[in-house]
């Protein structure tokens, strides 16, 4: 008899965020319809968090899958260095037409780390064009920007990142803003200006942090006072960017406009990876000399690889439809429901909700952290019911693909209403 996925998968594959001596047998996954994946019984499981947070449109889209096949046999891909390809001029094009008005450029990369690391050299090298080195960025605590060194290095230090901490870059770690700590956050900022190269923060919703969120008012202060004292400003956008905060981009709820712009996840509607990031034209105008060695030395083989240019037009093309905008609005006004049916729930500490993304933390007597034990007992409750929603500890949220219905929805609600009666 023929070995399952699972079997063939544990004796040679390494997965990611796994402790693989303790970690459950892999699902194996044959299918994806829609907001379901299908599993090799048969078993039909709704995506409630698109996959890592990547699939906005649904699995096996036809249109994306047109598209991808289409440029699959035109051009599968061609060395970006000196070379073009329309796929790439097209989205970067449709990127800025839709982006803040701040952004000018588009650098291609093949992930949301790779597009931090990206920026923060940018940042770097900006100041050491200009001879003016600042070797410093400012952070939020409770960030996550990535598990490449860099982007791991703005990060909040701990358990993902301990192994590594004695050889990660110093960084001026900093609150989210509200009322009664924004003039001290600003004070900082104009204080350590001439240190500064950038600041780096998730606009809006801190994802891996446990989808903290804070108002975008004291954000606008802060990119406010960045700008007042020359320090760059970084929206990483990975997870909130295309519609996840209920516009098409966190940045859109804000007066003052980033330098640069870090987008992944679902920029190609989570077909594909790709990374971009856009940058203002000040930015871009420093890398410009007769000096060769002021060019900008980043890249890696598959930048703007057609097929994942091709993949994320497609994708742009549906979130620019009315009915994609209608979605992400019914999806919010579901959650928003729902927030403020279970708010009051004796079991709940507290209940976050931002456009699509909704988040649900646990009251815990004990261990309240990524490693809770709550956090295996709700993701297996979960699964049995054919719902993938994957804790951060004690933080179960729900970010669904667009595509998804309202009885979808009311099935993930009900239950979670069982899981806070059971657990």
């Amino acid at each position: 008899m023929e070995s399952s996925l699972a079997q063939r998968d544990k004796a040679i594959i390494w997965h990611p965020y796994t402790q693989m001596q303790t970690a459950s047998d892999p699902i194996g996954i044959v299918k994806g319809e829609g907001v379901y994946l299908i599993d090799e019984s048969g078993k039909k499981y709704i995506d409630g968090v698109s996959s890592w947070w990547v699939n906005i449109h649904g699995h096996s889209h036809p249109y994306i899958a047109q598209k991808v096949s289409e440029q699959l046999s035109t051009l599968e891909h061609a060395i970006f260095a000196g070379f073009t390809h329309k796929p790439a001029v097209e989205l970067a094009e449709g990127l800025l037409k839709i982006l803040p008005k701040s952004q000018a450029k588009i650098f291609y990369s093949d992930n949301g780390s790779t597009a931090v690391e990206v920026a923060l050299k940018m940042c770097l090298q900006y100041w050491a064009n200009k001879e003016q080195p600042r070797l410093k960025v400012l952070a939020f605590n409770n960030s996550y920007h990535g598990d490449t060194f860099g982007a791991m290095a703005v990060s909040a230090r701990g358990a993902f990142n301990a192994a590594f901490e004695s050889l990660l870059f110093e960084v001026v770690y900093i609150d989210t803003p509200n009322a009664g700590n924004i003039d001290s956050l600003k004070l900082q900022i104009a204080e350590r200006k001439a240190e500064l190269s950038s600041f780096i923060y998730e606009p809006l919703v801190q994802g891996s942090g446990g989808m903290l969120m804070y108002e975008p008012q004291y954000l606008d202060e802060l990119l406010a006072c960045c700008k007042e004292n020359g320090v760059f400003t970084i929206a990483d956008e990975v997870m909130t960017g295309f519609g996840r905060t209920g516009k098409l981009f966190a940045s859109d709820y804000l007066n003052h406009q980033p330098d640069i712009v870090c987008l992944s996840k679902g920029l190609t509607g989570g077909t594909m990876a790709l990374g971009v990031t856009s940058c203002s034209q000040k930015i871009f105008d420093a890398f410009l000399s007769d000096d060769k060695l002021k060019t900008f030395f980043h890249g890696h083989s598959f930048t703007a690889n057609p097929i994942a240019c091709s993949a994320a037009l497609a994708s742009m093309d549906i979130l620019l439809r009315s009915e994609t905008f209608e979605s992400i609005a019914r999806i919010s006004e579901s959650h928003n429901r729902f927030a403020y049916k279970i708010r009051a729930h004796r079991k709940l500490k507290d209940v976050r909700q931002t456009g699509t993304i909704l988040a649900l933390e646990w009251e815990t007597d004990g261990n309240s952290s990524y490693f809770s034990g709550l956090r295996d007992t709700l993701y297996s409750f979960f699964l049995q019911e054919g719902i993938i929603l994957r804790p951060l500890g004690n933080i179960i949220y729900v970010l669904p693909p667009y595509c998804i219905t309202n009885e979808e929805l009311e099935y993930i609600y009900s239950k979670i209403e069982v899981a806070l009666d059971r657990f």
